[in-house]
């Protein structure tokens, strides 16, 4: 027990000290600690796993590894922002079995080459003794352009930054909107040095042409909430009000960014608790001795979260609004297209045309949708049963639930469920 007791103040005196690197000191930019492996008759934590890996990566990965302690992994924390030679250095001197790092360029392959069975979070890129875990970033996409196309935007645009994610993320959001609706995508490169949360970029001219260019109104998908941040500040400052003449969706769906944006941004949400079991799961396989497997894991979005920056209830024509209101406030009930029309004293045939030129569909077809997306974020985020889903979802049948999906996702409830 003495043992433990000079572990755990060991632990303690790390957070509240200096580190040590190369025998000069150095204060880590969060808490990062190596204590001796102990192997006695306790039988505590034995196989030590360095995550190396910002602090955005910690917050959002940290709550799904921790169910992994008590399977005896003990996690090293280092942040990835150290020079690549203190990396290095504290990776091969200190006791290590396996790496958990996100993909940041410059860094990664010098990780990798250490030779650590290894796991990289956040790209589809394949290593050499690694497996890889990220979002399906097409699909990504996807969901930001299905949210416009529901909205009934005849005018879309992308905002990227450069990187390898940014551009498989324009491709699939582009595919789903098609050519008649696609009007241009932007490149940002003023971020490369930041931060993720850091915001210090200026106005830039040759942006502010471009948006001011755009039809209007026009959705614009920015690739990651950093992005649709700065486009927020930049569209007020052009007195290009948001959402009315101009939507956002952005993706992470990161609380404090969305937060902080002017108005609230709407984001695509990016499943971080999978991404991060995923990551225990596999690191655990590894350690085990199995091989890295030959293709990237990817792990599909959810859905937009819907803030002030953009949203499906901010259509001009009263009627439309109403009708969706209607359905948004009424999705878990069984509701027909008749209850809806007398609730907004509305002739039937009036509500189906404006539905068909604002959204190239029917209100039947409208509320099906939203009920599916809304059943995609249950089957995602929480482990309730398919029958209880059909419930919470207005479906009231899994076998009926099963038909709608079919026709609008083209597979069953099933393939939406985390494996």
């Amino acid at each position: 027990m003495r043992t433990l007791e000079r572990r755990q103040n060991a632990i303690h005196a790390a957070d509240h000290s200096e580190n040590l690197v190369n025998g000069k000191p150095h204060i880590a930019s969060f808490f990062c600690c190596f204590a001796p492996r102990y192997n006695g008759s306790l039988n505590v934590l034995k196989q030590q796993v360095a995550i190396v890996m910002s602090e955005v990566f910690l917050r959002r990965l940290t709550p799904s590894l921790m169910p992994f302690v008590r399977r005896r992994l003990d996690f090293r924390i280092i942040s990835i922002h150290r020079p690549v030679d203190e990396l290095t250095d504290i990776l091969t001197k200190q006791p290590t079995d396996g790496l958990i790092t996100e993909w940041l360029p410059e860094k990664t392959d010098a990780l990798i080459g250490i030779g650590l069975p290894s796991v990289i979070v956040d790209t589809d890129s394949v290593y050499p003794n690694t497996s890889s875990i990220d979002v399906d970033d097409w699909a990504v996409g996807q969901e930001a352009a299905e949210a416009f196309l529901r909205a009934g935007f005849k005018s879309v645009a992308c905002l990227t930054n450069g990187t390898p994610y940014s551009a498989q993320r324009l491709e699939g959001f582009r595919n789903a909107v098609g050519a008649d609706r696609f009007v241009g995508s932007y490149e940002v490169t003023a971020f490369a040095n930041a931060r993720y949360t850091e915001q210090f970029v200026g106005p830039n001219k040759a942006l502010n042409d471009w948006l001011i260019k755009l039809p209007k109104p026009v959705g614009i998908f920015a690739v990651h909430d950093p992005l649709g941040r700065y486009l927020s500040t930049v569209c007020e400052g052009l007195d290009l009000r948001v959402p009315d003449k101009v939507a956002i969706i952005g993706a992470n769906n990161d609380e404090l960014v969305c937060g902080l944006s002017y108005p609230m941004l709407s984001s695509v949400e990016i499943p971080w608790h999978q991404i991060g079991t995923a990551a225990g799961e596999e690191i655990t396989r590894r350690l085990a001795g199995q091989p890295s497997p030959k293709r990237p894991h990817l792990i599909a979005p959810g859905t937009v979260t819907f803030r002030h920056s953009a949203s499906d209830l901010a259509v001009s024509n009263p009627l439309l609004r109403r009708a969706m209101t209607y359905f948004h406030n009424h999705l878990n009930e069984p509701i027909s297209i008749s209850e809806l029309c007398r609730e907004i004293a509305c002739a039937r045939r009036t509500l189906e045309r404006s539905f068909q030129e604002f959204y190239q569909t029917t209100p039947w077809d409208m509320l099906c949708r939203l009920r599916v997306k809304r059943a995609k974020q249950h089957l995602i985020q929480t482990n309730h049963s398919i029958a209880m889903i059909s419930d919470l979802c207005g479906f009231n049948d899994p076998e009926r639930m099963a038909v709608v999906f079919k026709r609008i996702e083209g597979a069953p409830p099933s393939k939406f469920r985390p494996k």
